[in-house]
């Protein structure tokens, strides 16, 4: 790889379009989309969008730090239990710590080899999939994994994603 492929390599991430999901009259939860474009040859696609919720974020950062015992790992934004979807502030403000968390841990070599990391940010897989692919405990690769993981989702919105990112994070 030249200086000019390093200096020119990039990964932008995005955190947007909150949903608001109800699981039946006592257990609502807000997802978020994530979008990712990069060229950096770290990443199976160059483009992808998953929907992933702030458990699966403390899931993630808990996983990271038990990788990388010498690093300080970024915050979350905190949890709050009186979160509101309506609050246009709130729901700001957690996207915008969320996409800050992301984008250091991103910026992060060490943290970049979790095989967790992409999975996550690449694939539909639910965390107890994520970590069972991980340690190899499924029929599928990690590669397998990402390449299959919302192909028509991907091939529908690969262009959105590009832009969303290019407008949201470049």
């Amino acid at each position: 790889m030249t200086l000019l492929q390093i200096l020119q390599e990039f990964i932008s991430i995005c955190v947007q379009d909150p949903m608001l999901h109800k699981e039946d009259i006592w257990h609502t939860y807000v997802d978020y989309e994530i979008c990712l474009h990069t060229n950096s040859m770290c990443f199976r696609k160059k483009t992808s969008c998953v929907r992933r919720r702030y458990s699966e974020f403390v899931w993630l950062r808990h996983c990271l730090g038990q990788n990388a015992l010498i690093i300080e790992l970024p915050k979350l934004p905190s949890w709050n239990p009186f979160f509101s979807l309506r609050n246009v502030g709130q729901v700001s403000q957690r996207m915008d710590g969320l996409q800050e968390f992301l984008e250091i841990v991103l910026q992060t070599p060490l943290l970049l080899s979790d095989s967790r990391l992409h999975l996550f940010l690449q694939s539909d897989l639910n965390i107890t999939k994520i970590e069972k692919c991980a340690r190899g405990k499924t029929r599928y690769t990690v590669a397998e994994a990402i390449q299959r993981s919302n192909l028509d989702y991907h091939h529908r919105f690969e262009d959105k994603a590009s832009l969303l990112c290019l407008q949201c994070c470049c």
